[in-house]
């Protein structure tokens, strides 16, 4: 598996912004497949934000125009903006990229309080 280092969760009144990363062991120049997921308690792993082919991204109705999934090739990093955040968005958030492997970070939890 590419080896993923996730960072920038925490603890946030509602309101406020946070962006997370991602940082891959490999080049992601070329690797068109790749997003950010969520799990909050007693809730199944849900899809936030993905990058696909040709550049496209896809995003969660309950985004509501708040995230932005983003991407460094030159820090081979994946970024997940996060505005407006509201404590529905209390979850573990994880990075995945699929190259030759399919390749989960390890999450990182974000608290909204209100």
């Amino acid at each position: 598996q590419v080896q993923l280092v996730e960072s920038g969760g925490g603890l946030v009144e509602a309101g406020e912004s946070l962006r997370l990363s991602c940082a891959a062991s490999e080049r992601i120049l070329g690797i068109v497949n790749m997003g950010w997921y969520r799990q909050a308690p007693g809730k199944q792993r849900e899809l936030v934000a993905a990058l696909t082919s040709g550049g496209s991204t896809n995003y969660a109705d309950f985004v509501k125009d708040r995230f932005t999934i983003s991407r460094d090739n030159a820090k081979n990093t994946v970024y997940l903006q996060m505005n407006n955040l509201k404590p529905e968005d209390t979850a573990v958030y994880y990075c995945r990229i699929i190259s030759r492997y399919d390749s989960w970070g390890k999450g990182t939890l974000v608290t909204v309080s209100s």
